[in-house]
């Protein structure tokens, strides 16, 4: 039972310790922060116009392949039509047929005088 206590004991100094380590790394982390925030809001600043010289190449690349696009989403949707209609016609195969045999037997031929 006192192993039991001493190892809570030793999770607890654990802890604690992570604490201590946790604090003076954020105190640290928040002090580089307000230190490097006007160079990166600088830096932020000047990438603005690369930024939107990317975005306009962007733009211009996108209405560029927009009617390829198109033209390819629409000849899949053809595909895709066909094949829907394929595979509700070729399980009604053996019906069609049939129909046809019966057909041809009951059709009437003209009389011949």
């Amino acid at each position: 039972m006192l192993g039991l206590i001493a190892l809570a004991g030793l999770f607890i100094g654990g802890f604690a310790l992570f604490a201590v380590f946790g604090l003076i790394f954020l105190i640290f982390k928040v002090v580089l922060w307000a230190v490097f925030f006007p160079i990166r809001l600088l830096m932020k600043l000047l990438w603005i116009p690369f930024a939107l010289i990317g975005g306009l190449v962007s733009l211009v690349a996108g209405a560029a392949l927009l009617p390829v696009l198109v033209i390819g989403a629409l000849l899949v949707a053809a595909i895709a039509a066909v094949g829907a209609v394929l595979a509700l016609l070729i399980p009604a195969l053996p019906f069609i047929l049939l129909g046809f045999v019966i057909w041809s037997y009951m059709r009437t031929r003209p009389v011949t005088a």
